[in-house]
Order: C-alpha cells, then structure tokens, then sequence
C-alpha cells in the first residue's frame, strides 16, 4: 500500500509540474496579445465568457463545472495582471456579498474597491476612479434593486457583464451556540431572506437593519448578546464563529449583479440584452410596445417596472431580452420598439451569465 500510494503522490507531483508550466505559458501567451493590441483593452468580457462556457461544455469531471468556473478565472485574473491593473468598485464594506460578485467574476488578481453605496459604485467609473463597477440588481426573493434601476437610466456607463451569486446567508456571533441572542444584525434584504428561520428559532431577538451585512458583523463583533447575518467572507474578517449556515429560507435564493463599464461587450454567441422603455399613455401602449419581441421570437427574461420621475404615475419599463443589439434579428426589433416608444435607451449587451 505505501508503494501504491507513493506512486500516486509521484504522478501528481509530475502533474502539477506540468500544470505550473501550461499555466506559465499561458501567461507568456498573454502577455504576447497583449503587444499585439497596441494599447487596445485587455479586459475582453466576450472573450473570457467564450473561454469559460467551453471549458463548462468540455469538463469531463469529477469537478463541476462552478468549481473549473472559478479556476479558469482565477487563470485569466492573473494572466490579465500581468499587463493591466483593474479597479473595481463594490458595494461595501469588504466582506460584502457584493465583493464576492466582484472576485466571481474578475478574480482576485485585481483592485477591489469598497464604495459606500450603489450612488458611489456609479460616480467611481463615471469619474475614472475605477474600471468597473458590480452592483446588486435584483434578488431572486426580494426582486428589484430599485436604486441600481433609477440610476442605470441617467448614467451614461452601459452593462458589459451580468454575475448569478447564490446567496447563503449564515447567522454569526462571537461565540456558539444560539442562547444569549437578544439582537439579530442585517441588511434589510438579508433579514427578509431569513424570517421565518428567525422566526422559528430567534422569535424573541430584536432585528435591526443595517446598511450591510458587514456592518452588521462589525457591531456583532462588539457585543456578545448579538449576531449577524451574512457571509463566510465576513465571519472570518470579523473573527465570528458561525452559529447557523444557510439560514435563508429559499435553497434557491441567488442575486443577480451587474458589471458597468463605459462601453458594453461585443457578441459571444451567448447574451442578453437591457433596454429601458416609456410608453405613451395609451389603451394596450405597453402590449403594442412589446409585440415586435414576440412576432421576431426574441425571448424576454425579464420585464420590471419603476416609476418615471419626470412626472406622477407615469412609468418606465426596463427589459432583459436574449441576443446582442448587432444581432440582426434584434437590432430590427429594436429599431421596431423604438418606432413606437415614447423613450428608449439600450443599456447594454453582455455574455448571459452561467446560472
């Protein structure tokens, strides 16, 4: 058996030299077209979407395809290091479900910058102060970010990537155990993703909302009468012990971010894209509207509504259809949308993340 298990050990060790030599020569690859770009960006979203969807496609196993997801990131961070700096900006605090998103989908090789609100994450890229930016959307329980929405429509920065983060929100304190609990710590959202795990267990526990989770763990971490939601990143930066993980009361539960930058990406073969409408104030104006989609079989995957500001009860429509704007089929749509639309901007068009 120690012979068998040797040999085992040698042939991993051979593998791994050959992994750290494709690896460096895959940098070395980089790094070439990188020359060849002349100053052209480094950060292709199609590109890196392409890469990772056929190695999804073509992963034998016994890895699934999240976990060879999050190496082959973790590759191209570094590779992409080594010709330009990125800075991100994130919801924060560090700690953040928002941060998590950030390194989904960049990987860690970059500069993750924690910016005190979505208003913030905006003005970062707006400014110049960051490449990018990855703000929370929707929630797969609690529906729209409206402040993300109410933004996208003045900003001039277009959505070049979409992240899916399943969200597991654990209950955190300095030490074990539930007894002593009298405060309950967590964003709003958080705290409405696990009600009725509180409700079974904590039912006497004050909950008091938060700006983040993070913040949350802060406070938590101050004082042994209280706990916190929210994520493993957060317990181990504020050094709480887990109590309960995967409190949430949806297995399902997954927040969909969005990745701004000053341009959008170009055609993957896989994307989506969002528009903002209005309607004129019509019988049927919305139906009318959206028909063009329908009649040229485009899927729509995501119509919300947000009250217009230009004016009471008036209303803008924002829509997540599937393909590019280059494609034929939907640009001809879109240009048919707009021919009946009191206002339309298109808000970009990016790789569909893998779900």
């Amino acid at each position: 058996m120690d012979e068998a298990l040797k040999a085992l050990r040698a042939r991993i060790d051979s593998i791994d030299d050959t992994l750290l030599q494709l690896v460096s020569e895959r940098a070395g690859l980089a790094q070439a077209v990188g020359r060849a770009k002349n100053g052209e960006k480094i950060y292709r979203p199609e590109r890196e979407a392409q890469i990772v969807r056929r190695l999804r496609e073509t992963n034998p196993g016994p890895l699934d395809g999240d976990t060879v997801e999050r190496l082959i990131r973790e590759v191209m961070s570094a590779c992409r290091a080594l010709e330009q700096d990125i800075r991100v900006a994130y919801l924060g605090p560090a700690g953040t479900f928002s941060q998590a998103a950030a390194y989904k989908h960049f990987g860690h090789a970059v500069e993750a910058v924690a910016e005190a609100d979505i208003d913030a994450c905006f003005r970062a890229v707006e400014t110049g102060r960051a490449d990018f930016a990855v703000v929370p959307v929707e929630n797969s329980t609690e529906g729209a970010i409206a402040r993300t929405l109410d933004l996208i429509v003045a900003s001039p920065l277009r959505i070049c990537g979409e992240i899916m983060l399943p969200i597991h929100q654990n209950l955190m304190r300095k030490s074990a155990g539930l007894e002593g609990i009298d405060r309950v710590y967590g964003h709003a959202q958080s705290l409405a993703q696990c009600q009725n795990w509180l409700n079974r267990h904590l039912p006497r526990a004050e909950r008091v909302s938060v700006v983040s989770n993070s913040e949350g763990a802060r406070r938590a971490a101050a004082e042994s009468d209280a706990a916190t939601l929210g994520s493993d990143a957060a317990a181990e930066l504020y050094g709480l012990a887990i109590v309960e993980a995967r409190i949430e009361d949806e297995a399902g539960n997954t927040t969909r971010f969005l990745v701004l930058a000053p341009a959008d990406a170009a055609p993957s073969g896989r994307d989506k894209t969002s528009l903002v409408v209005g309607v004129h104030n019509q019988p049927g104006a919305i139906v009318k509207l959206l028909q063009p989609l329908a009649d040229a079989g485009v899927s729509m995957s995501k119509l919300e509504s947000r009250p217009a500001r230009s004016a009471n009860w008036e209303y803008l429509f924002f829509v997540v259809c599937e393909g590019h704007r280059q494609d034929a089929k939907l640009a001809a749509t879109l240009a048919e949308i707009e021919s009946r639309a009191a206002f339309l901007k298109i808000l970009g068009s990016y790789p569909a993340a893998q779900s």
